[in-house]
């Protein structure tokens, strides 16, 4: 929905203006259904689930055209649990994204704010190298020893490509020159007296020509645990191809916590079979492997999700997703907060999702 003038609330906004050339546009996407879980710490469970094909966003966002190219933009966006209508990640407002910056048809896009970093924007959106099951899709897996700072699991959605904001971030992203483009970005820790405290850096570079594309990413955060200053660096690269109804993917992640040593690193294959205009068959499979802090540990993940549209914006779809880790460890899916109580999860779901 695009608006030339905006008025939300008068307890909002204290006033509310026309400008030419200008818009602002609410959008959003909803995603709820019933997943079965095959085991949680023992026992099987059936329950709603949100948020998992898609995550269930509210976005505002608008440009103003400042003239010969260059456009004053601006991004808010919420994320939320549709079964409790809780904010989320952490309760807050806008934690998915809050940024202000100039966007130049020539010399790029330059932002401020709260913004995702380059393992999302390279290798997901630009990549889109995960096409089953969304949520359930990401690494995840036997890697509790990983104790990722901030972590629900100590390794949920490790490699970043679920989307994790950078807080007080400067970033810039290029143009598109020949087909090639590329972003590079930092977070300012705020910590007095030592500047690369909890700060964050990450870069990104793509490469797009007719049905392929390549890209690769970095990102490094500091975070500091105990009194001890934490950095844990991710990296990855994919590629992709178009053949008319098909698209096929590739894509390798990996990360590693400088704190304790431990590393883990995934590589997948995937694709998207448009069987008609409104039935769609995707798939993946990915092996994930961690080094001797976390025990060594490997698994292997499955997932398919046929769906079928019922409008431009509106589908419904039945997914499975099942991993499959070495003897002694225990599996745990993306998204699923109790790990199995076994070598092997399983999912299966219906769900329902739309945007607007």
């Amino acid at each position: 929905m695009k608006v030339r003038t905006l008025c939300v609330a008068a307890s909002l906004l204290f006033a509310c203006h026309a400008y030419a050339q200008s818009s602002v546009t609410i959008s959003g996407m909803m995603d709820a259904g019933v997943s079965y879980v095959s085991n949680e710490a023992g026992g099987h469970a059936f329950k709603f689930d949100d948020g998992i094909a898609v995550p269930n966003l509210l976005n505002f966002s608008g440009k103003e055209d400042l003239g010969g190219g260059t456009h004053a933009i601006f991004e808010l966006t919420d994320q939320y649990e549709m079964g409790t209508g809780s904010f989320m990640p952490g309760g807050g407002l806008f934690t998915r994204s809050a940024f202000v910056g100039l966007d130049d048809e020539r010399f790029g896009k330059l932002t401020f704010g709260n913004q995702y970093d380059f393992m999302f924007e390279s290798l997901f959106l630009d990549d889109g190298g995960i096409y089953a099951q969304g949520i359930y899709d990401f690494p995840n897996g036997p890697f509790a020893k990983l104790a990722l700072p901030e972590n629900p699991t100590g390794a949920f959605n490790w490699d970043r490509m679920a989307g994790v904001a950078v807080n007080n971030s400067v970033k810039y992203q290029s143009a598109n020159f020949g087909g090639f483009s590329g972003g590079v970005m930092y977070g300012f820790g705020g910590v007095a007296g030592s500047f690369g405290s909890n700060s964050g850096t990450s870069a990104g570079l793509n490469y797009a020509n007719g049905g392929f594309g390549a890209n690769a990413a970095f990102t490094q955060v500091k975070t500091a645990v105990s009194g001890v200053q934490d950095s844990v660096r991710n990296w990855g690269f994919g590629a992709h191809y178009r053949m008319g109804s098909v698209t096929a993917t590739a894509i390798y992640t990996a990360v590693r916590n400088e704190l304790n040593g431990a590393a883990v690193w995934e590589a997948e294959l995937g694709g998207l079979w448009q069987i008609a205009p409104e039935w769609s068959l995707s798939g993946a499979y990915m092996y994930m492997k961690g080094n001797d802090v976390v025990d060594n540990n490997h698994a292997h993940q499955l997932t398919a999700m046929l769906g079928y549209a019922l409008s431009k914006r509106t589908s419904v779809y039945a997914a499975t997703i099942y991993q499959r880790t070495n003897e002694g460890a225990a599996a745990q899916i993306n998204d699923v907060m109790v790990a199995s109580s076994s070598p092997s999860q399983f999912i299966a779901r219906i769900g329902m999702q739309t945007r607007f």
